[in-house]
């Protein structure tokens, strides 16, 4: 199975919210690198992380955050997709943005995923400082 198909395995649990097949995308010791300075940035190891970590934004978002892939091109074991997401928080301004998610795959499972935000300070507005 190509990297894309792998990428395209993980956009289909998250769009399903199916956390098991999400979990199981990702590689035992997978990193997932979350840029910026709010309480939800930093780096994350391993699948049980990185699945508390896209819960924690369900969580401070009321439920409301929503990830759409645009397009997603490989090079090798390499996928980029750009990406839209939203979501509503309390005393927040709407986050709504574009930006670009890099996966590298190894072994048929994402190792690593990096995010490159449109607006990373505004972004680290709405999801609060730690």
């Amino acid at each position: 199975m190509s990297a894309i198909d792998i990428v395209g395995q993980y956009g289909a649990a998250m769009a399903a919210g199916d956390m098991r097949a999400l979990a199981a995308t990702f590689a035992a010791d997978a990193v997932w690198h979350q840029p910026g300075e709010s309480q939800v940035s930093g780096n994350k190891v391993g699948p049980d992380a990185i699945i508390a970590h896209l819960g924690r934004f369900m969580e401070l978002s009321g439920g409301t955050f929503v990830l759409e892939t645009e397009s997603a091109t490989e090079s090798g074991d390499l996928v980029s997709a750009t990406v839209r997401f939203r979501a509503a928080r309390e005393g927040h301004a709407d986050l709504e943005q574009h930006g670009v998610d890099v996966f590298r795959v190894a072994d048929g499972r994402i190792a690593e995923v990096w995010l490159i935000s449109e607006d990373q300070q505004a972004e680290d507005a709405f999801w609060g400082h730690a």
